[in-house]
C-alpha cells in the first residue's frame, strides 16, 4: 500500500537528496562525499565549429609549413654536413669554423653595436614625439604626416637623397664648409656608421610614433583625472601610470625595431655595395657574400646563430613585458 501511495515526483525528489554518510569506525564522524560532475562531451555544433575553424586555418598552416618550417629544417640540415655532394655529418665543425672566421666576427660586432645603439634611440625618440603630439599642440596632423612620409618614399629614392646629402661633395659637407669644417668621406670612413643610424631613425621613427600615440589614446582618462586631482604632476603621471599601460606597446615596438635593425642591409647595400667600410659591414653583408660564393654550410650556420640570438632576445623582452603587465590584470 505504501508503494502505491509513493508518487513519481516524490521518488525523484528522494533520489536527488544527498545521502548522509555513515559515521566512521573511529567515531570521528563521517563527511559527506563529494559528487563528481560528469564531463560533458562536445556538442554537434561545437564539433562543427571546430572543424570549420580548422578547415579555414588549413591553407595558412600549409603555407607556414612549406615556406617557413621546411626551409628552416633544410638550413639546419646544411649546417651539420660537410658539403652538398658527400653530405657527411660533421657535428658542430661548421659552427666552430664560423666563429673562427674574421669577417663573421666583424659582422657580428658591427650588427650588435648598431642594434644596441639604434634600437633604444628609435624607441625613446618615437615615444617622446608621441607624448609631445599627444598633448594639445598645433599642426598635430601635419607633424604626423611629415614623420610618416619616409614610409611612402621608395627605397631607391631614399638612397638617392642620402647619396646627395652625404657624398664628398654633397649638401652636408657644403654646410660644414660654411663653418670652416673640412669635408668628410661619410660613406668611405668610420663616419658611415652615423649615416646608417640616421637613416634607420629617419625611416622607422614615424611608424613607432603612431603605435605609441595609439597606445596613449587607449589609457583610461578617469585614472589620469584622479591622479591630477590628487596633485600628481605630469612627470610622475607618466612614469607611474602611463608607462605601465605602455609596457606591451614598448615591447612590441622594441621587437619590431630590433627586427628592422637586422634588415637595414638593403639601404646600406645600395649606398656602398657588397664590401663597404668596416664599420658598415653587417651580418647581412656576410650572409649575402657567403650565398654568392655558394658556401651553404657557412651560410646555414650563420642563419641558425642569428635565429638563436633573436629567439633569446625576444624571449627576454616578452618575459619583461609579462612581468610589467601583471599589475594591470590584478
Amino acid at each position: 500500500m505504501k508503494d502505491k501511495l509513493k508518487s513519481p515526483a516524490a521518488e525523484d525528489e528522494f533520489e536527488l537528496l544527498p545521502l548522509a554518510s555513515a559515521p566512521a569506525p573511529d567515531g570521528s564522524g563521517g563527511a559527506e562525499p563529494k559528487t563528481k560532475k560528469k564531463r560533458r562531451g562536445l556538442s554537434k555544433r561545437e564539433r562543427r565549429e571546430r572543424f570549420s575553424t580548422s578547415f579555414f586555418m588549413l591553407p595558412s598552416l600549409i603555407g607556414v609549413l612549406l615556406f617557413f618550417i621546411l626551409p628552416f629544417l633544410v638550413v639546419v640540415y646544411y649546417a651539420f654536413i660537410d658539403s652538398n655532394a658527400s653530405a657527411n655529418f660533421v657535428g658542430l665543425d661548421n659552427f666552430v669554423s664560423l666563429f673562427r672566421n674574421t669577417a663573421f666576427k666583424m659582422a657580428m660586432r658591427n650588427t650588435g653595436i648598431f642594434s644596441l645603439t639604434a634600437v633604444p634611440l628609435v624607441v625613446s625618440l618615437s615615444l617622446a614625439l608621441a607624448v609631445l603630439l599627444d598633448a594639445k599642440v598645433p599642426l598635430k596632423s601635419t607633424f604626423r604626416t611629415i614623420f610618416l612620409s619616409p614610409m611612402i618614399v621608395p627605397a631607391a629614392s631614399v638612397i638617392l637623397i642620402w647619396q646627395m646629402m652625404f657624398d664628398y661633395n654633397g649638401v652636408v659637407n657644403e654646410m660644414l664648409a660654411s663653418f670652416g669644417v673640412a669635408p668628410v668621406e661619410w660613406l668611405k670612413s668610420g663616419s658611415g656608421y652615423l649615416v646608417v643610424v640616421l637613416l634607420f631613425l629617419w625611416k622607422n621613427i614615424g611608424y613607432n610614433m603612431i603605435m605609441f600615440m595609439s597606445a596613449l589614446s587607449n589609457i583610461p582618462r578617469d585614472i589620469i583625472e584622479v591622479a591630477m586631482l590628487d596633485g600628481c604632476g605630469p612627470v610622475r603621471r607618466f612614469f607611474t601610470i602611463k608607462m605601465r599601460y605602455l609596457s606591451s606597446t614598448i615591447s612590441f615596438v622594441t621587437i619590431m625595431s630590433l627586427i628592422n635593425s637586422f634588415k637595414v642591409f638593403r639601404e646600406v647595400y645600395l649606398l656602398t655595395g657588397d664590401y663597404p667600410f668596416e664599420s658598415m659591414y653587417t651580418l647581412q653583408h656576410f650572409m649575402n657574400n657567403t650565398f654568392s660564393s655558394f658556401d651553404y654550410q657557412k651560410l646555414s650556420s650563420a642563419a641558425i646563430v642569428l635565429a638563436l640570438i633573436m629567439i633569446v632576445i625576444i624571449g627576454i623582452l616578452l618575459w619583461i613585458d609579462n612581468r610589467a603587465g601583471r599589475g594591470l590584470d590584478e
